[in-house]
């Protein structure tokens, strides 16, 4: 993005999945990563949360100032949504829209709107590669906001199938995990799908966002476009990683904002 005098900026939004407690039980850090990120995915009662959890992670984002999303995913509690499921594209359609449905009266009970939507697990990797499943979930958005921006890896059927209709979209990149040839990641079933090492993930993360690639997991070098760098925010050394890696973003002269300050 070029700002005045002609200089050229970098600027990347960071989002985190959250509000995926539910019941009795107590998910992830919501409180403590929000003071980090920009943009927040919350989960909305299919594959995790429920509504108090909802109301609630929506005041805790507000309160910081971090840009609201819904993080839509399959009917799969037991599975967190990881899991493939055979769900007809007009099922999905009703499945997304409810979601985003939901959240969006929670940003509008809380005095906001939301600013983006985000498919989650295995919703969000299928619909990557099958073009009807994508076309179902980008109309659904759509739908219910037309001004919404759909989150997804760059250069996927979601990407393709947002912007066919004329949705924003924002390409999203992964910290700690790795990369397939084809740009997809690698599935958390195959060995090296996660990135441990703090340093490897921190120089992931520079060279996508500085120089638009990523070093796929056989060694091939792929193209990525960063407009958000994804984080979990329930691992053992999230926080500190997350601190870390938005600080490494704005040493090497990197602007960390939401994706609806910049996304066109």
């Amino acid at each position: 993005m070029t700002f005045g005098g002609g200089i050229d900026m970098k600027i990347v939004d960071m989002n985190s999945d959250l509000g995926e407690s539910f019941g009795n039980y107590k998910l992830g850090m919501d409180d403590k990563i929000l003071e980090i990120v920009t943009s927040a995915n919350i989960a909305c009662g299919f594959h995790a949360g429920d509504s108090s959890v909802m109301q609630k992670t929506v005041a805790l984002a507000v309160k910081n100032g971090v840009a609201l999303g819904a993080h839509p995913g399959y009917p799969d509690l037991v599975g967190f949504g990881r899991r493939k499921m055979d769900i007809a594209p007009s099922d999905v359609y009703n499945m997304v829209v409810y979601q985003v449905g939901a959240l969006a009266a929670f940003a509008k009970a809380a005095g906001t709107r939301l600013q983006h939507v985000k498919p989650h697990g295995a919703m969000y990797n299928m619909a990557a590669k099958d073009a009807k499943l994508a076309e179902a979930i980008a109309q659904a958005v759509y739908d219910v906001d037309k001004d919404l921006i759909l989150y997804a890896q760059g250069g996927t059927e979601s990407i393709k199938a947002a912007e066919k209709i004329g949705l924003r979209t924002a390409s999203e990149v992964f910290a700690d995990r790795s990369y397939q040839d084809d740009g997809t990641l690698t599935p958390r079933s195959q060995p090296g799908a996660m990135i441990t090492d703090e340093e490897k993930s921190i120089a992931q993360v520079l060279s996508m966002v500085l120089e638009g690639k990523v070093t796929a997991l056989s060694g091939k070098v792929i193209p990525v476009k960063a407009d958000s760098i994804c984080l979990h925010g329930d691992g053992p050394k999230a926080l500190v990683f997350a601190n870390k890696i938005r600080s490494v973003l704005l040493e090497n002269g990197v602007k960390v904002a939401a994706s609806g300050t910049f996304i066109k």
